[in-house]
């Protein structure tokens, strides 16, 4: 497999898509905090501190989508149609899920994976001050489509 991100020199380079044809693109990703169901009640309540975790979180994870050629050196700036963060409650643990969409030259996976990574993050920051040990995982690709390589679903 080639190493496109690489030029001739072995040097870091952006691939140049100027060539490939616009298609339609979607992705989904993943991610999970886990914490204490102390911690969960409150966001549930909305008496954590900072304010309305999920709403904030809904923010954060739309603008890191929108600024990820931004924050990862070689992904290309794109003009995305749709990026939508969305959140399911467990007793001690928030399941965050995006979806972002383009029609575009690229993939929008990473757009995807970094939406639900700031979200996740923020949700961190905004309850610091109750909780400390939260957990943060299973970021990851659930689904993506458009382009050369068609679709991907991950297995469950």
């Amino acid at each position: 497999m080639e190493l496109t991100h690489f030029n001739e020199q072995g040097r870091a380079r952006m691939v140049d898509v100027s060539e490939k044809a616009q298609t339609y693109r979607v992705a989904r990703a993943a991610a999970t905090v886990r914490m204490a169901k102390a911690t969960m009640d409150r966001i549930r309540e909305g008496s954590i501190g900072k304010g309305d975790v999920l709403a904030v979180a809904q923010v954060a994870g739309i603008m890191a989508a929108k600024k990820n050629s931004e924050l990862i050196p070689m992904c290309h700036p794109l003009l995305l149609t749709k990026v939508d963060i969305s959140f399911e409650m467990e007793e001690a643990a928030l399941h965050i899920r995006s979806e972002v969409r383009c029609h575009g030259e690229t993939g929008v996976e990473m757009e995807a994976l970094t939406a639900v990574s700031v979200a996740a993050l923020t949700v961190y920051d905004m309850c610091k001050a109750v909780q400390r040990d939260m957990r943060i995982d299973g970021i990851r690709l659930l689904y993506k489509e458009g382009g050369k390589s068609g679709v991907y679903e991950a297995e469950e």
